[in-house]
C-alpha cells in the first residue's frame, strides 16, 4: 500500500483523507437534515435528502476503504468523489428549496440524482473489472 500523503498521483489518489473528511461532513449534514425533517420541518422531501446524503457518505467511506487496497485506487477514489458530489448536489438543492422556498436551483436535484446512479454503476463496473481482470 502506498503512502497516503503521496502527491505524484493527484489529490484523489494521494489524499484520500480529503474525501473521508468530505464524507464525514456530508454524514453530519445528513443527520442534521434528518433531525430537521423529524422535529422542525414536516417534509418527506427533506427526509429523502437526509437519507440520500447519509447513505452516500457512508458508501463513499466504503469506496475509499476499497481504494486503499485496490489495483486502481485512483478510479475508486474518483467514484467516491463523484458519489459525494452527486449526493451533495441532490440533497443540497432539496434542502435549500425546502427551507427557503426558493426553487432557483431545482435543476440540481435531477442532475445530482442522475450522477448518484452513475456513481453506483461505475462502482459496479470497477468491481466487475477487478473480478474478471485477475484471471
Amino acid at each position: 500500500m502506498s503512502d497516503l500523503g503521496e502527491t505524484n498521483r493527484g489529490a484523489l489518489c494521494g489524499a484520500p483523507f480529503l474525501i473521508l473528511a468530505w464524507a464525514g461532513l456530508a454524514g453530519a449534514a445528513g443527520v442534521s437534515l434528518a433531525a430537521m425533517a423529524a422535529h422542525k420541518v414536516d417534509s418527506p422531501a427533506l427526509a429523502t435528502a437526509a437519507t440520500m446524503l447519509t447513505l452516500h457518505a457512508a458508501a463513499a467511506v466504503g469506496l475509499i476503504a476499497v481504494a486503499l487496497r485496490a489495483s486502481r485506487p485512483c478510479l475508486w477514489s474518483a467514484v467516491a468523489a463523484l458519489m459525494l458530489a452527486a449526493a451533495s448536489l441532490f440533497s443540497g438543492e432539496i434542502a435549500f428549496h425546502t427551507l427557503t422556498g426558493n426553487a432557483s436551483f431545482q435543476m440540481l436535484a435531477p442532475v445530482g440524482g442522475t450522477l448518484m446512479i452513475a456513481s453506483w454503476i461505475f462502482a459496479a463496473g470497477l468491481a466487475l473489472a477487478g473480478a474478471f481482470g485477475k484471471r
